[in-house]
């Protein structure tokens, strides 16, 4: 079966998303089928990454946004499926590519829209006023009002939505619970997964543990993109608090983007002790980091799951995050949640770094392995109705997090990829 893969927000420094893509697509190549990446790029070009054939559609950047590009052009994506002859089409897109599923409908071609973002919460995040006292009740009603319009218009051109935690799906159960009657394809919840054999706690290197920290400090990692909705500053601030209350403390963050200049011109000004590395593109020394760091902080309030919070928690290092996202889902109890709000976070880095090492450390690599790979793949290819054979039975579910609205991820078992909300057309 050739399954392809469309999507806009893949460049050679993006993240999660380009992450899902060729995890997928190993996973769907080891059981004997065909994934094809569709994506964005300068010029039109076919070129292959590890067995996976990579089609490259021309493609403007995105202005204010350094290394991405946006297809402003979906015919030619269409002529590339005419091409491509695929047996399944997913979507990874919610701007504009959403036109595939139209596509995939007239060619008889089954569909699933990807939802790796909230369209509220990123049009919350970049309302005017938002973030800064003006208004922010109006602010984020008419996001949300956007959103729901939106959504309304393009989620029905798919047969299948998928979202990766109970947060994700939470602007479609909405959408349905406010709106019985409105005819929306079927929701279904299928984790990501984490690369447990790059990421592990093996990684650990004494060597970089003191170059990210050379005099000695517990070190918060923040691995992000530096744009508006990360709300890395959030970071900057918390550090600061923990700083000023005599802890021995240095922030190091690791991603580039729009934001760099400001975030690094607050540390100076509060007079923490900080280190930008920019982005890094090679993953063992991203497992490097992540291992040898004490804690890993994610503050983005909007993450619809957060694969470098899970890679964080395959190397045993213990992650702490904002509870207005879907962190606490994939987190659970190795870390802890708070609001997105400098001193809340501050409490939650200190509650953590508290904490016995070897207790923390095992608790968050135990909590990793329950999302392998494996068995994203094996619940999107049931979805796809080709679904492998088990090789044996998933681990148990974990616990509730006490305190955390949304459901608490699990092991993919075959209800996780049950419709949850919605119907078919």
């Amino acid at each position: 079966m050739r399954i392809v893969h469309v999507a806009n927000a893949y460049a050679p420094r993006s993240g999660g998303i380009r992450t899902a893509m060729h995890a997928l697509a190993g996973e769907y190549l080891a059981h004997g089928h065909e994934p094809v990446l569709v994506v964005p790029g300068p010029t039109a070009q076919v070129r292959w990454a590890a067995g996976v054939r990579v089609v490259q559609v021309p493609a403007p950047r995105v202005p204010g946004v350094p290394g991405y590009r946006m297809v402003t052009r979906p015919g030619l994506v269409r002529t590339v499926l005419d091409d491509l002859a695929p047996d399944r089409v997913e979507v990874s897109d919610r701007a504009s590519l959403t036109g595939v599923g139209l596509w995939a409908r007239e060619a008889g071609v089954p569909s699933l829209l990807m939802l790796h973002e909230r369209l509220d919460g990123v049009l919350s995040s970049f309302w005017p006023g938002a973030g800064r006292g003006a208004r922010p009740g109006a602010a984020r009603g008419a996001a949300t009002a956007l959103a729901d319009g939106w959504n309304l218009r393009t989620l029905s051109r798919f047969d299948r939505l998928v979202a990766t935690t109970g947060f994700a799906a939470g602007e479609v159960t909405r959408l349905v619970e406010q709106r019985p009657t409105t005819a929306l394809p079927p929701l279904h919840r299928v984790p990501l997964g984490v690369d447990l054999e790059r990421f592990t706690p093996d990684r650990y290197d004494g060597a970089v543990s003191r170059r990210l920290a050379p005099s000695g400090e517990a070190t918060v990692l923040v691995m992000s993109r530096l744009s508006t909705e990360k709300r890395v500053d959030l970071a900057v601030d918390a550090v600061a608090r923990l700083a000023a209350e005599g802890v021995r403390v240095r922030l190091v963050v690791a991603g580039s983007g729009p934001r760099l200049t400001a975030l690094r011109d607050r540390a100076e000004r509060l007079g923490i002790a900080h280190r930008f590395c920019g982005f890094v593109p090679d993953r063992d020394a991203v497992a490097a980091m992540l291992a040898s760091a004490d804690v890993v902080l994610a503050p983005g309030p909007i993450e619809t799951f957060g694969l470098a919070a899970l890679e964080a928690l395959a190397c045993g290092t213990p992650v702490v995050c904002s509870d207005t996202s879907a962190l606490p889902e994939v987190v659970g109890a190795a870390g802890a949640s708070a609001a997105p709000e400098p001193d809340a976070l501050a409490l939650a880095l200190a509650d953590v770094l508290s904490r016995p090492v070897a207790e923390r450390r095992e608790a968050a690599r135990e909590r990793a392995e329950l999302f392998p790979w494996a068995a994203t793949g094996r619940a999107m290819l049931a979805l796809h109705g080709a679904a492998p054979p088990l090789a044996a039975p998933p681990p148990a579910a974990p616990p509730p997090v006490v305190g955390v609205k949304s459901a608490v991820s699990t092991p993919v078992r075959p209800a996780d990829f049950m419709p949850t909300t919605g119907g078919v057309r």
